[in-house]
């Protein structure tokens, strides 16, 4: 846990807990290429899918997950977001 020292009327630090949220987002995103090579008329197109995963680990507070899942993401791109309390 972090601790945030806060000064008091009469000069003195008294330290007091911040909520920290441990946060697990997994960006997810499909993309479909036609990869045909040649222009022969019976020639089959190959596709290829590839798959892109990002996994960030966060260790935020209340605020940075508020901004965090806010974020406006572009159509085909899944996003899971896990959040479990520290």
């Amino acid at each position: 846990m972090a601790d945030v020292a806060k000064p008091t009327k009469v000069g003195v630090e008294q330290a007091h807990e911040v909520p920290i949220h441990r946060i697990r987002i997994t960006l997810t995103s499909k993309n479909v290429t036609n990869l045909e090579k040649g222009e022969r008329a019976g020639h089959r197109g190959r596709f290829e899918m590839r798959i892109h995963k990002r996994l960030i680990d966060l260790h935020s507070p209340v605020e940075v997950v508020k901004q965090i899942t806010s974020v406006s993401i572009e159509p085909g791109v899944e996003v899971e977001v896990t959040i479990n309390d520290l």
